[in-house]
């Protein structure tokens, strides 16, 4: 007898970002509709984070020099295009990273902002072990081979 597969507790889908918020200090944030199963309605959540963490994540997942590599792969007149693309990518993989510990934590039913402040030193745990989860939703993404 085979079990049914359980379906997710969450449904996420990024509804905007990343924008730039030329604030102090300057960050980026992305807005995802999140809808539990149990509600009736979803709700919206904005998750920001700062370019100075942005910049630390870049280094701990190597972004940069494995986005060089990636892009060695693709014409020469193509590669302003990806490359922008792919930031763009890596800040919604990290947002999206910071909510799944914000809905770990446990999340109302009600639109709701994740400051840039909130989760920092759990999300700089969490990221190093996302790093190839990163890495396969970009290259995914841009539509390139794995």
């Amino acid at each position: 007898m085979s079990s049914v597969p359980r379906s997710p507790q969450y449904r996420i889908t990024l509804f905007y970002g990343p924008e730039t918020v030329d604030d102090n200090p300057p960050r980026h944030s992305c807005i995802f509709n999140v809808k539990k199963r149990s509600w009736k309605s979803g709700v919206q959540v904005v998750v920001e984070v700062t370019n100075a963490q942005l910049a630390t994540l870049n280094l701990v997942t190597e972004f940069e020099p494995w986005m060089g590599t990636v892009l060695a792969r693709v014409p020469v007149e193509e590669q302003t295009d990806y490359a922008s693309r792919a930031r763009d990518l890596f800040i919604q993989g990290i947002c999206s990273l910071k909510l799944d510990l914000a809905i770990d934590r446990g999340l109302a039913q009600e639109n709701q902002p994740l400051s840039a402040t909130e989760l920092v030193e759990e999300l700089g745990s969490a990221v190093p072990h996302k790093i190839e989860f990163l890495r396969t939703h970009i290259l995914s993404e841009l539509d390139l081979a794995v």
